[in-house]
């Protein structure tokens, strides 16, 4: 009788693919379960003239119709006349300085609230708070101004930090800095509380990776006489920034995806107002590959510099 196989024992690599997998499997399932399928319904719909009829829907064929119309004939009327590759553009280039001075500022808070100090555990609650708060009541309340005007304040009170910009940039150029340079610091005082409500999970990130880094790395690096400055550029940065390539790619999907888009807007209002579904999907697959496009051009790019611990 031939002697029974032993089972081979999974090595540490294995293992390690095995454990990945697992952890996967989730979003996996929602993908398979929840998006793959109306992803396959809307680009149907884009290729077809939808007809609503009792009791549901007919399909008629359209062939690539609806993307010349978005590609080459539309203008939206509440956008100055714009046309929707314009408005997709434009939406590309604000998305470029929103991604900067998010993960920038993301990052520097993270090593802040890394530091041991009392109430760090409150501070980094502070941080995180926005994600949840801009959602639901609170996100119409923001976005409609509501909360401005319930507090009694006035259309002048409301242009003061428009006022302080001004002058802000006026000090800067006194300095003799560069045009852009000073454009792009009055455009992030600006924004500031926008950057800080969009920050909270990239927050979380950045002090994930910081609290995975080895103490024994700044022990044996303080040893050898190197100072705080030597450590974060040398250390603190090179380990973090497979995290700046997820913040990065998380942090454009999120600015570009965000509900207050405009080009998400019209997409909305031309499936829900407009009733013309085949157009609207037809607008969303074109810009769903305009940030697949984005996001590859930049992971091919930060990954380059990226440092991986073997």
């Amino acid at each position: 009788m031939a002697a029974k196989r032993k089972k081979r024992r999974m090595g540490l690599e294995e293992k390690k693919a095995m454990m990945g997998y697992v952890f996967v499997l989730p979003f996996i399932i929602g993908l398979l379960t929840f998006f793959l399928f109306p992803m396959i319904q809307s680009f149907i719909f884009s290729l077809n003239v939808i007809e609503v009829v009792e009791g549901g829907y007919t399909l008629r064929p359209n062939g690539i119709n609806y993307y010349k119309t978005a590609l080459l004939q539309y203008v939206s009327t509440a956008n100055e006349g714009k046309s929707f590759m314009t408005l997709i553009g434009e939406g590309l280039a604000a998305m470029a300085t929103q991604v900067l001075l998010v993960v920038i500022f993301s990052f520097f808070a993270a090593n802040l609230l890394n530091q041991k100090f009392r109430g760090r555990s409150v501070a980094r609650a502070i941080f995180f708070l926005p994600v949840i708060l801009m959602s639901g009541v609170i996100i119409a309340v923001d976005s409609g101004d509501l909360l401005q005007s319930s507090m009694g304040l006035t259309q002048t009170d409301a242009q003061e930090g428009s006022f302080q910009a001004v002058a802000l940039a006026r000090v800067l150029l006194s300095t003799r800095l560069d045009t852009r340079f000073v454009d792009f610091i009055v455009s992030a005082v600006n924004r500031i509380y926008e950057i800080v409500s969009a920050s909270g999970v990239q927050i979380l990130v950045f002090l994930a990776g910081l609290q995975s880094i080895s103490p024994s790395l700044f022990e044996a690096s303080n040893i050898e006489g190197a100072t705080g400055w030597e450590n974060f550029w040398k250390i603190t940065f090179p380990m973090v920034s497979p995290l700046i390539l997820v913040n990065t790619v998380y942090t454009v999907i999120d600015t570009l995806t965000n509900s207050n888009s405009v080009v998400m807007t019209i997409i909305r209002d031309e499936a829900f107002r407009n009733a013309k579904y085949g157009l609207s999907s037809a607008m969303a697959w074109i810009y769903f590959v305009a940030i697949m496009l984005v996001v590859a051009i930049i992971t091919g790019i930060i990954s380059r510099l990226v440092f991986y611990q073997e």
